[in-house]
C-alpha cells in the first residue's frame, strides 16, 4: 500500500492549495497558545511578531527563488544537495525529519489543551499523554490514506481554525482597554533590547511551516512558478492574522491571567460573547490544531521519503515518488516515543520545551538553503536574498535561550558522526563524493 502514486499523478496541489497548505501549516498551535506562552514578554512581543514576520517574509522569498532555480528538486534536502553537496543534504534531511516529528507532538499538546477546554482530566498528564497519542495516530491514518486527503483536511480546517480566530479579532476590538495592554508593555520590568529577542526564536515557532510548499515541491503541478506563489502568500495571510490577534489578545487579558491559561482565545471570546460562544471556539481550534497536525504529519512523511530517495534513510522509508505505508507508520510510533517521553506536569511546560527546540532546529534549516541558494543564484537579487534570510536565521539562533541551542549542537553533532557511518556502509559512489551541485 502507498500514499502516492507514480510520478505522471503526483502533482497534485494546485498554488491555492499549497497556499492553504502553507498558511494552514503555520496558522496553528502557534496562534493558540503562544500568546500564553509569551505572556512573561507581554504585549510587547508584539515587536517580535513583526520581527518574524519580517523574517518570515524574506525566508519566503528564499524558498521562491529556490523553487524557480531548482523546481524538480525533491525537497529541503534536495535544495541543500544542489547547493552544498550530500554532506549538507544528509544533515538537512534528518534535521528537517525530527523537527516536523518533534513539532507534530508540540501541536498535538496544543490540540489536547484546546480539548482540556471541556474536559479538565485532559490537563492531567496521564490524561494528556492519551490524547496526544489519538491526535497523532488519528493524522497518521490520514496520511497513509493519502497525501491529497492530508492536504484537504488541512486545508477544511484552515477554514474552520480561522473562523474563531476571526471572532477573536472581534471580541478584541469590542473590548480592547489600552491601559491592560499597556500594563502588560514588560511585565517582567526586562528591557525590550533583552526580553523581545529572547521571545524571538519561541515566537518564530509560528512561522515554521513557511518551507512548506518548498518541501512539498514534488507534488505541486507547476512547481517553478506556484511553489513561489503559494509561499509569499501563506506567509503574508499568517502574519496579517497573528499580529491582529495578538494585539486583541493582550488588550483584553492582563498578562497575569494569560500566563495560567491553556486556550487564550477561547477565554478571550468567552469573555466578551459568553462562555457558549468560547465553547464553539474551543472546538473549532481543536479542529484547526488537528488539521495543523495533518499537514506536518504528511510533511514528516515526505521528507522521509525524499531522505530514502537520496540514499540518506532505508529504502522502507520511500521508493522514488513512492511513500511505503511503513513510512508513516514509522512517523507515528517516533512521535509516540516522544509524546510519552516528554510527557511534563503541565501542557504549558511540555509544549514550551518541544517548540524552542523545534524552532531552533528548523532556523539552522533555513540558514542552510539561505546558503544554498547564494551558491546557485545567478541574479545578485536571489544573493540579497540568501544574504538576509542568513542573517535572520543566525540573528534568532543566537537570541534563542541555551537549553535550546545545545541540545541542536548536539542533534547535529550525533549527525556528523551518522554520516561518516553512512558513507563507509553506503556502496552508492554519489554517496561518497562531494556532489556539491553547485552553479
Amino acid at each position: 500500500m502507498t500514499t502516492a502514486t507514480p510520478t505522471a499523478s503526483v502533482r497534485q496541489l494546485g498554488w491555492g492549495l499549497a497556499a492553504l497548505v502553507v498558511a494552514g501549516n503555520m496558522i496553528g498551535s502557534g496562534l493558540y497558545l503562544l500568546p500564553a506562552t509569551l505572556a512573561p514578554t507581554g504585549s510587547s512581543s508584539v515587536i517580535g511578531w513583526a520581527a518574524a514576520a519580517a523574517g518570515a517574509v524574506v525566508l519566503a522569498m528564499v524558498f521562491s527563488a529556490l523553487g524557480r532555480l531548482q523546481p524538480d528538486a525533491d525537497g529541503l534536502s534536495g535544495y541543500a544537495e544542489r547547493g552544498l553537496g550530500r554532506f549538507f543534504a544528509f544533515q538537512t534531511a534528518l534535521a528537517f525529519w525530527t523537527a516536523c516529528l518533534v513539532g507534530n507532538v508540540a501541536i498535538a499538546v496544543a490540540a489536547t489543551g484546546y480539548l482540556g477546554y471541556f474536559y479538565p482530566v485532559l490537563a492531567t498528564p496521564v490524561g494528556a499523554v492519551f490524547c496526544n497519542l489519538f491526535l497523532i495516530w488519528l493524522t497518521t491514518v490520514a496520511y497513509i490514506i493519502g497525501a491529497r486527503t492530508a492536504a484537504r483536511f488541512a486545508a477544511l480546517a484552515l477554514i474552520i481554525g480561522l473562523a474563531p480566530v476571526a471572532v477573536a479579532v472581534v471580541a478584541g476590538a469590542i473590548a480592547f482597554d489600552p491601559a491592560i495592554f499597556a500594563a502588560s508593555w514588560s511585565p517582567s520590568g526586562a528591557p525590550l533590547s533583552k526580553s523581545v529577542p529572547a521571545s524571538l526564536a519561541i515566537i518564530f515557532w509560528a512561522f515554521i511551516g513557511v518551507e512548506s510548499a518548498a518541501a512539498l515541491s514534488a507534488r505541486v503541478k507547476d512547481p517553478v512558478r506556484d511553489v513561489g506563489r503559494a509561499t509569499i502568500v501563506g506567509v503574508l495571510l499568517a502574519a496579517v492574522v497573528y499580529i491582529a490577534a495578538s494585539v486583541a489578545v493582550f488588550g483584553v487579558i492582563p498578562a497575569g491571567v494569560l500566563a495560567q491559561s491553556s486556550s487564550p482565545y477561547a477565554d478571550l471570546i468567552a469573555r466578551v460573547f459568553g462562555a457558549s460562544i468560547g465553547g464553539v471556539a474551543a472546538a473549532a481550534m481543536v479542529i484547526k490544531a488537528t488539521g495543523t497536525l495533518s499537514g506536518w504529519v504528511m510533511l514528516g512523511g515526505e521528507t522521509a521519503r525524499a531522505a530514502a530517495k537520496q540514499g540518506f534513510l532505508p529504502s522502507g522509508f520511500g521508493h522514488g515518488d513512492r511513500t511505503p505505508v511503513a513510512n508513516p507508520l514509522l512517523g507515528g510510533a517516533i512521535m509516540s516515543v516522544v509524546a510519552v517521553i516528554s510527557n511534563q506536569p503541565t501542557l504549558g511546560g511540555q509544549f514550551g520545551a518541544l517548540v524552542g527546540l523545534t524552532a531552533v532546529l528548523s532556523l539552522v534549516i533555513y540558514g542552510f538553503c539561505a546558503v544554498a541558494l547564494f551558491r546557485m543564484a545567478g541574479r545578485p537579487r536571489d544573493r540579497v536574498v540568501a544574504v538576509l534570510g542568513l542573517a535572520f536565521s543566525v540573528a534568532a539562533v543566537a537570541a534563542a535561550a541555551p537549553g535550546y541551542i545545545l541540545p541542536t549542537l548536539a542533534f547535529f553533532a550525533l549527525t556528523s558522526l551518522a554520516w561518516l557511518w553512512v558513507r563507509r556502509n553506503r556502496r552508492d559512489p554519489d554517496l561518497t563524493g562531494d556532489g556539491t551541485g553547485a552553479g
